[in-house]
């Protein structure tokens, strides 16, 4: 019974405590903000092998992207590039929910920044300096990724030609360079911590090996696949017909 006047201090603490300081509310945040960036980190991944078939050939490229559009359920075979605006508009929601949730531990003063150097210079701990970098790519993809996924949503065609127009004549590219490393790094290391953190691995060393070795190689075939698409650019002439197998 001498417990008890301190378990009601604590309990009519939480109940006063509001808003996502709340225990109850801090872990559902968590809980979506993990689920969310599980989602966009697999996206990522499909996203940027499915780019890379442009590096077999612009036939592959135009078969998976009308494949992804449902091209067998559709008459032509062409299918329907609204698969791709709602894809876009889906991911671009996840994407802000994902954003929200991860500002709850963005470091908001420059006295927090400071003691977060201060760390990493006095303990060089590997997981802190990833947490570092996924403070900053996050930061740059909250302003780089709405702008992919509103041209997506709003000019949604797809295919060999079509693609690489909007890469080289219309410099695109110029937003790929800076969006390519910050996704590719934020959502291999965000998927390792989300490893780590929900026990889905207690091998903490291989899964950042792994992780490692993802984001080298999501860098060369995206890399490969951007300068693919620069290069078909500057063979078409404006303005450009859409790609159509022989």
């Amino acid at each position: 019974m001498a417990d008890q006047p301190a378990l009601e201090a604590l309990t009519s603490a939480a109940k006063k405590t509001s808003g996502f300081s709340h225990p109850v509310w801090a872990a559902r945040a968590d809980m979506l903000q993990s689920a969310t960036g599980l989602l966009l980190g697999i996206f990522i991944i499909m996203h940027l092998h499915f780019e890379s078939s442009i590096l077999i050939s612009k036939e592959a490229f135009y078969h998976v992207g009308h494949f992804l559009e449902g091209g067998m359920f559709s008459e032509t075979g062409h299918g329907f590039p609204v698969l791709t605006k709602l894809i876009s508009a889906f991911m671009l929601i996840v994407l802000l929910i994902h954003a929200v949730f991860a500002l709850r531990r963005f470091p908001a003063q420059i006295k927090q920044w400071r003691a977060l150097r201060s760390q990493m210079t006095i303990m060089p701990h590997q997981d802190t300096k990833i947490w570092f970098w996924q403070l900053i790519t996050g930061f740059l993809l909250f302003f780089l990724a709405p702008v992919h996924l509103f041209d997506m949503i709003t000019n949604p065609e797809i295919g060999p030609h079509l693609s690489a127009e909007r890469v080289y004549h219309q410099d695109v590219w110029m937003l790929y360079v800076l969006l390519l490393p910050a996704v590719v790094l934020h959502a291999m290391f965000g998927l390792y911590r989300l490893a780590v953190k929900w026990g889905v691995t207690t091998k903490r060393m291989a899964a950042l090996k792994l992780a490692k070795i993802m984001v080298v190689y999501l860098m060369i075939i995206g890399i490969a696949s951007l300068l693919t698409y620069i290069f078909i650019g500057q063979s078409l002439e404006l303005p450009v017909t859409p790609f159509v197998p022989s």
